[in-house]
């Protein structure tokens, strides 16, 4: 799904669900795992969007006492992050778990030793990975789709990296759960802010792969307003209870 922002600044899209676990938790403890690769647990000296986000939810939600485990692991995809979630996920009894995946599958090159995981291994190692969440967990589950990249727009990867949001966007809708589309919010910088891909990608990755400190500030921000519109969504489909009629 591609992004068709209306404004300046480019807003994501909101969630489809609501975060309705996440919003009962917020009223005491609410724990929020990140899982996935680079992009989660950080590359360089930038300061992955994960740390950002909870300060940006900690300043949102004063009164809720949110605290962040990030799981990341550079170079990894989804089936080998399948691997950890006993210990490194549900072990934690998170609230909210925000799995990056996707872009490995799509960025690597198959010449590596041991190869990447195919297409057909992440997708399904995805969709497992969302059955035993949703089977052994109470949280809410968002997924994070892939970064808008030169490195994933070459010729030889773009219909592919096309491919795999649209998979993921797949299976999300079958299991109920949210996508953070990643790859439609800094398609929306690119295309509608006219922000320039030197500004958007770490100056020092030689891949043009990694985003930038200014990119993964506003993807952390972008996520903090889907978040937020996730909670609102939860406690506005709350049923009000009506008041008995009274005889007259």
């Amino acid at each position: 799904m591609d992004s068709d922002p209306s404004q300046i600044p480019v807003e994501p899209i909101p969630f489809e669900q609501g975060l309705t676990h996440f919003a009962q938790s917020l009223r005491g403890r609410a724990k929020i795992v990140a899982i996935g690769s680079s992009s989660t647990v950080g590359h360089g000296n930038i300061k992955p969007y994960p740390e950002r986000l909870l300060s940006f939810l900690q300043a949102g939600y004063p009164n809720a006492r949110i605290t962040m485990v990030n799981q990341g692991i550079g170079g990894q995809e989804a089936p080998v992050e399948l691997q950890r979630f006993d210990t490194d996920v549900i072990a934690e009894k998170p609230d909210l778990v925000i799995w990056q995946v996707g872009t490995n599958a799509v960025w690597q090159s198959p010449n590596l030793d041991p190869p990447p995981p195919s297409f057909d291994e992440t997708t399904s190692a995805i969709r497992d990975g969302l059955v035993k969440l949703r089977n052994q967990t109470q949280a809410d589950i968002i997924l994070m789709d892939l970064q808008y990249v030169p490195a994933v727009l070459t010729l030889a990867k773009k219909d592919k990296a096309i491919a795999m949001v649209e998979a993921i966007s797949e299976l999300a809708r079958d299991a109920g759960v949210n996508v953070f589309r990643r790859f439609a919010f800094m398609k929306g910088l690119s295309e509608v802010e006219q922000v320039s891909f030197d500004r958007m990608v770490e100056s020092a990755d030689e891949h043009r792969l990694h985003d930038s400190d200014w990119a993964t500030h506003r993807v952390a921000w972008a996520m903090k307003l889907a978040i937020v519109g996730g909670v609102d969504k939860a406690r506005s489909s709350v049923a009000v209870p009506s008041r008995p009629s009274q005889a007259s």
